[in-house]
């Protein structure tokens, strides 16, 4: 299942993650913001399950804003992981 996300408050715009159907990510993909970082992050998170990833990079802060870009992926698992179901 592949849900994409359009992200508030970072440099980043949008987060595209694929989950497999118990919940494991297969893929994340992050567009702008810190082009390697960001590919680094995402190629850690395959084979995670998206609750020990969220776990993990929710609340992360970028600087004085109340949200990053791992905050962002967190968001885009959470609302991927629900409609799972």
């Amino acid at each position: 299942m592949t849900y994409t996300r359009k992200n508030r408050g970072t440099c980043s715009t949008q987060t595209t993650v694929t989950l497999s159907e118990d919940g494991i990510i297969q893929q994340v993909e992050v567009l702008d913001g810190c082009n390697g970082n960001l590919k680094g992050i995402c190629q850690l998170l395959q084979g995670m399950r998206a609750e020990d990833a969220i776990a993990k990079l929710q609340g992360t802060q970028c600087g004085r804003r109340p949200t990053s870009c791992p905050d962002q992926i967190s968001l885009a698992l959470k609302e991927a992981l629900a409609q799972l179901g």
